[in-house]
């Protein structure tokens, strides 16, 4: 029976290169690994600039609130309750994000330094 280094040399003589797309598979891995990940850090960014802009027009709100608080009534006061805990829900939504991409950025970076090895 031969070998399977054999069969594999038998396909390169005849010319037809990789016929299954298997040559060095570990490193095409590798690739299609980081370019996920890059893609999904985009996405992360993405929705971290939104949440960003959101963040500000809520903090803008937050701000009017407090201020009609101060010289409102009760009314004033439950709202200006919800918009600080709309600020807090925002910051650390956007905190999150970013913890989860830097976790992905530093995976890719591990990635990256397997492929210069």
């Amino acid at each position: 029976m031969e070998e399977v280094g054999q069969i594999w040399d038998r396909w390169r003589v005849k010319g037809l290169g990789d016929p299954w797309g298997y040559g060095e598979p570990s490193l095409k891995r590798v690739h299609r690994r980081v370019f996920r990940l890059n893609d999904k850090i985009a996405s992360l960014e993405a929705e971290i600039d939104n949440a960003k802009a959101e963040l500000e027009y809520h903090r803008s709100i937050n701000d009017d609130a407090q201020r009609d608080a101060a010289v409102g009534n009760y009314i004033d006061r439950e709202e200006a309750g919800a918009t600080a805990a709309d600020v807090r829900r925002f910051e650390s939504a956007i905190a999150r994000l970013q913890a989860k991409r830097d976790k992905l950025v530093e995976k890719r970076d591990h990635l990256v330094g397997t492929l210069g090895a």
